[in-house]
């Protein structure tokens, strides 16, 4: 852990110089909300099928009114048709939801867009779409300013009374909506289905920004952290990555993902199958497919705390072995606490690292906000992190807090929107 840390800082530092690293260390165009912002905001948070419609009301004190919200069904001919019906359909439902909670209809709204798409940003206002992902093709889209795109769309429906302001992820966001209520929060974190990180830096360490000060002298840095590669490799994760779509890249999200953690214990579990070590050598390979390991079926067997771990006989059965023994389903148990454990590890010394670019000596107090289905879902993996938090740093651990913050993309787009 240690040894990830030191890799991680060399890492950080080059990519805040702009040279050559793993991580990307991206300007945000973000600061850290004062807590002073007041009034209503709306945010649109578009990353797959369901999206978002979200209005905030900012009080005094670092409060917030309880947010109004509705979904809204992306069908396959948008997602894959023409770019300007896929805006145009995401103003009416903007406009639908206006009218719905009767918002007022003199009163102007700033909107927060929280795109979950590869994007290069030119400002806090403009982000041109890299390439789609999750099965989006909407044509026309690529390579444009997507808010652009949107205010745009607004216009032709007639909304005349929002403007989308600031494009931002879902770390960010995560991040934003922690630190307007705690003053100390200055580090977001995924720990889901993907992962990724951004914290609060000083202008002056961003060697490579040419846009000048900022108000706050700081500003929101987008790690990009799940393609460091500074890690050792297993023989598993070197197999693992081959098979990917993207060898080489995203090395600790493969790591650490739950898009990965299933497979890495499903392929440790065919090579103890391979070696007649497990279900004496019967159903090899059974594991290959993904959906026969899921994350999920991982979390579920390391919790498993039932008689002869009868659960864990269930679900394997669900999957095409019908005859386990007990010591099979303890080690199948063993080798998802193994993976889970590294994964949490590997999660709590990057934590460290950024913490400690921060506050090099932990002289202050630290909020980290971390959202994601891993950290929240999976059997103990925060308190795994927060064990690994207490080996790397002994009793100035109790200094660093962890804080579950839930719909960071929707509050933390509408904050922001209030910060423009």
């Amino acid at each position: 852990m240690q040894r990830i840390i030191k890799d991680f800082h060399s890492e950080m530092k080059k990519g805040l110089a702009g040279s050559k690293s793993s991580l990307k260390m991206i300007p945000e165009y973000v600061e850290r909300p004062s807590g002073k912002e007041k009034g209503e905001f709306l945010a649109l948070d578009l990353g797959g099928t369901h999206f978002r419609v979200l209005s905030l009301r900012l009080k005094s004190g670092r409060k917030t009114e309880a947010p109004l919200s509705k979904k809204f069904i992306l069908k396959k001919e948008l997602i894959k048709g023409s770019g300007s019906k896929l805006f145009d359909f995401i103003a009416e439902c903007i406009k639908a939801f206006i009218a719905e909670q009767k918002l007022g209809a003199g009163e102007k709204y700033n909107v927060g867009f929280t795109f979950s798409f590869p994007t290069k940003k030119k400002n806090i206002a403009s982000g041109l779409l890299i390439r789609w992902t999750k099965g989006f093709k909407a044509k026309g889209v690529e390579g444009k300013d997507v808010v652009r795109l949107l205010n745009s769309a607004l216009a032709r429906k007639g909304v005349s009374n929002t403007k989308v302001v600031a494009i931002v992820n879902d770390t960010v966001g995560t991040f934003v909506t922690r630190s307007y209520k705690d003053p100390n929060c200055d580090m977001g974190v995924i720990l889901g289905t993907g992962t990724n990180a951004c914290y609060c830096e000083k202008i002056k360490n961003i060697t490579k920004w040419k846009g000048g000060r900022t108000s706050s002298g700081e500003m929101v840095i987008n790690i990009e952290w799940g393609n460091f590669d500074k890690l050792c490799l297993t023989a598993y994760d070197k197999q693992l990555d081959s098979a990917s779509a993207n060898p080489g890249e995203q090395i600790l999200e493969k790591m650490v993902s739950g898009m990965y953690l299933g497979k890495l214990a499903g392929l440790v579990a065919n090579s103890l199958i391979e070696q007649e070590i497990l279900f004496n050598g019967q159903k090899k390979y059974i594991f290959c497919k993904s959906k026969n390991f899921k994350s999920e079926y991982a979390s579920a067997i390391e919790s498993d705390t039932s008689g002869k771990l009868s659960r864990t006989n269930t679900l394997l059965k669900k999957v095409g072995i019908k005859n386990s023994t007990y010591a099979d389903r303890k080690l199948l148990q063993r080798v998802c606490a193994i993976v889970s454990r590294r994964a949490a590890r590997i999660s709590a010394s990057a934590m460290a690292a950024v913490i400690t670019k921060i506050d090099p000596h932990l002289s202050g107090k630290h909020t980290i906000a971390v959202d994601g289905s891993v950290y929240e879902k999976h059997s103990g993996f925060s308190k795994k992190i927060k064990s690994a938090l207490i080996e790397i740093f002994k009793k100035k651990a109790s200094k660093i807090k962890l804080k579950l913050t839930k719909d960071g993309s929707g509050k933390g787009a509408a904050i922001i929107a209030a910060t423009v």
